[in-house]
């Protein structure tokens, strides 16, 4: 029998575990709409970005994310870490992760983080550190909480909303709010908010955007990069501060002028004997440009690669002294030291501001803190040479497809230009094979090959010739010519031409029952050595453009001769496909009862197209694989 003070017990508890699971049912993965399920591998509930410009030198920036994490892909948009440096301090840090049900699992406060430096081991020094939990969850979903807090006195970087962090994570709710008491002038950029559902509030003293039930992008093969179609917002203050340093600017040629004046004057000394070394290098010299050759040479020799990240936030390079004397330092640096060494032979050139790697511009209509790495300018009448300072092996003049094709900035003393990097064009991304094969009566491959690369395509290999005898070997015959099985190099001559910018392989190969020969037929694959299988995935209902990132043209001719008992008794078709993508041609033809010459030349065009082109192309990829893997039977004799 229950008595009523049992009774008045069993309700007490079951309305506190009620409370507390109401509390908590927010965070409950099963409360999240159907909709921002879809093709998300994250969900943002809700991610609240706060920051208050109290002068041009005072700035705080909180945030609270809550996010969702329906699978391993989905951990990067849970990441728990704060930056931080010598003149920004983290006044609140705390995480707390849910399990699908809402309940609290884990805790951390800010003494539960590790300290690190925010740099690899290439560093070798930095202020710039990073304090991180490395959680690693037991079960999905589970739902972070993460709060943070810091004060800086460098506003030169006033953080980017970026309400949507890229493909398969969808947005229940996002806020950026600005506050600007003082209202010191400031500029704002906002970029792809069309078709997207943002609430803005903007004032002189506040900024203010919200984005609500943004469901997740799936990624679709050959896209454009998320950054070209998701929103981004950008601010910068007319009036900054950046680690010590005052800074002004409202265009790019004004931040030239400040980056030039704050940042590299006074930077480009170089001693004496350096000066003389250096000079008696050039006496011989006829053109400006053959000084600029002999001196990226010597930098190369001299120098190495190695991160230093001080010096006003990591934008100062250190002294081209200090380089001379310790033969190393970051892109900074060396592009700095390479400069001065000009300076001492009379040739100009520019210190120019970049992003490398993905290719990607600088924003040319708004001027602020950009870019990740530097390289440097030589005007040359109209056709300016760009030299990679951080690599001991790139040939002078080319860039290759680390900073190709891109806009940039370019520091004079009179102020900061926008211009565009080498373009390699696609049918300069040329590779050329030249080959003799051997068939055998066995079925095996005996081969020669002649294979020349320029443009692009020589950057996919100079490396090569940087490998050892065994890392060269593994490399064709896991990487280049993966799908050969039983291939083996007898023999190589490599010829790594900077001077022209050619990459030269002579190569020896072999490849054991290649062709299937029973006693009637010898069947074989025409295209031994560089087949072009792939064929983009199938979209009922394409979303997105269609993008092919780099352009190239193949020509590859082999002379095939037949076992002496074989004959071929017909002329392979030949194939002849043009579309606007590029084109593909392959022929035949009969140069005895023993030979045959197969020759194919490929031209893919880069560039970006309308989601309606996709069908056309894929059914161009198709096309081509078909014929790549195209098949000839010889008869016995």
């Amino acid at each position: 029998m229950i008595t009523r003070k049992f009774l008045k017990l069993y309700l007490l508890l079951l309305f506190n575990t009620l409370i507390g699971y109401s509390q908590n049912a927010e965070l409950s993965a099963f409360s999240i709409p159907a909709e921002l399920k879809e093709n998300a591998n994250a969900v943002v509930r809700n991610n609240s970005i706060e920051i208050t410009i109290d002068d041009f030198d005072k700035m705080v920036v909180s945030e609270k994310k809550i996010v969702t994490v329906f699978n391993k892909l989905g951990n990067s948009d849970a990441g728990i870490y704060q930056h931080y440096n010598d003149d920004t301090k983290i006044t609140d840090l705390s995480a707390l992760i849910y399990d699908s049900f809402g309940n609290e699992i884990k805790k951390f406060k800010e003494r539960d983080f590790l300290d690190v430096s925010a740099v690899d081991g290439a560093t070798l020094y930095s202020d710039a550190r990073v304090k991180y939990i490395d959680y690693k969850p037991v079960s999905y979903p589970y739902t972070l909480v993460f709060e943070s807090e810091y004060k800086t006195s460098s506003t030169g970087f006033i953080p980017t909303w970026f309400p949507i962090n890229g493909y398969y994570v969808s947005v229940e709710n996002s806020s950026y709010t600005l506050k600007n008491p003082k209202s010191i002038p400031w500029r704002k950029k906002e970029t792809n908010f069309e078709g997207f559902n943002i609430d803005k509030t903007d004032t002189d003293t506040e900024l203010k955007y919200i984005i609500k039930k943004q469901m997740a992008y799936d990624y679709e093969d050959n896209s454009i990069s998320s950054r070209d179609i998701l929103p981004v917002a950008k601010v910068a203050l007319d009036k900054f501060y950046l680690k010590g340093v005052y800074g002004e600017a409202t265009n790019w040629q004004e931040f030239g002028q400040w980056m030039h004046k704050s940042l590299l004057e006074g930077r480009d000394v170089i001693n004496e004997a350096t000066k003389i070394k250096i000079l008696d290098l050039v006496k011989e010299a006829k053109s400006p440009l053959e000084k600029a050759k002999i001196v990226y040479q010597f930098m190369q020799n001299k120098t190495r690669y190695i991160s230093v990240q001080v010096g006003i936030g990591g934008w100062e390079p250190i002294a081209a002294n200090q380089v001379d004397q310790v033969g190393y330092g970051d892109c900074k640096g060396l592009v700095n030291y390479t400069k001065a060494l000009l300076d001492v032979v009379e040739v100009t050139s520019y210190y120019t501001v970049v992003y490398a790697d993905e290719k990607r511009n600088l924003d040319k209509d708004f001027a602020s803190i950009q870019g990740n790495h530097v390289i440097l300018n030589i005007p040359n009448e109209g056709k300016d040479i760009w030299l990679e300072c951080t690599s001991q092996t790139m040939p002078f003049g080319f860039l290759g497809d680390f900073t190709d094709d891109r806009d940039v900035l370019v520091i004079t003393p009179e102020g900061g230009i926008i211009k565009r990097t080498a373009i390699y064009t696609d049918e300069t991304n040329l590779q050329t094979t030249l080959g003799k094969i051997e068939l055998t009566e066995k079925g095996d491959v005996i081969a020669s090959l002649n294979r020349v690369s320029k443009g692009l395509q020589y950057d996919d290999k100079s490396y090569l010739d940087t490998f050892t005898e065994e890392e060269l070997i593994k490399s064709y015959k896991s990487r280049t010519w993966s799908y050969n099985n039983n291939l083996e190099i007898n023999a190589h001559r490599l010829k790594n031409d900077k001077e022209n910018i050619v990459f030269t392989e002579d190569l020896e190969i072999s490849i054991v029952n290649y062709a299937s020969v029973n006693d009637t037929e010898y069947l074989f694959r025409v295209n031994i050595f560089n087949t072009e299988n792939e064929i983009p995935k199938r979209y009922r209902d394409r979303v997105l453009p269609l993008k092919i990132s780099s352009g190239y043209k193949d020509v590859d001719e082999y002379e095939i001769k037949f076992p002496e008992n074989y004959k071929l008794n017909y002329t392979p078709q030949n194939k002849d496909l043009v579309t606007k993508f590029g084109s593909y041609k392959i022929s035949f033809k009969i140069i005895d009862e023993q030979t045959i010459s197969y020759k194919k030349e490929i031209i893919i065009k880069e560039g970006v197209y309308p989601k309606e082109d996709y069908k056309e192309y894929r059914s161009f990829r198709r096309s081509i694989a078909k014929s790549e893997n195209l098949r000839i039977a010889l008869t016995k004799i």
